[in-house]
């Protein structure tokens, strides 16, 4: 999962780059919708960023036998939330509380 963000990362980096605008090539409508399709582009970027962060820090906690405990309060992250997200660091407990 993590090789196939940051290859999707690297393969979407002309997506995110600044718009040019030419006013002799590109309609007004055109500029526009380049825009936008780049803010989607970097929207997505971020989104792929904080699962990396999330990733690694699940491969972290493995190499120190910690994965599956929560980095809040050290209690056991149920089997379920783990199986449904590998990367959650977090008991429900502690999730909750941190989006409350």
């Amino acid at each position: 999962m993590l090789n196939e963000l940051l290859s999707l990362r690297d393969s979407s980096a002309q997506d995110r780059a600044a718009v040019q605008l030419d006013q002799q090539s590109v309609g007004r409508l055109s500029r526009i919708e380049a825009m936008q399709a780049q803010q989607v582009a970097l929207a997505a970027d971020r989104r792929r960023q904080v699962q990396i962060r999330r990733i690694r820090r699940a491969l972290s906690q493995m190499d120190q036998g910690e994965f599956g405990d929560s980095v809040e309060c050290g209690n056991e992250i149920p089997e379920g939330r783990l199986e449904a997200d590998p990367s959650a660091h977090l008991c429900v407990e502690c999730a909750s509380r941190k989006s409350g």
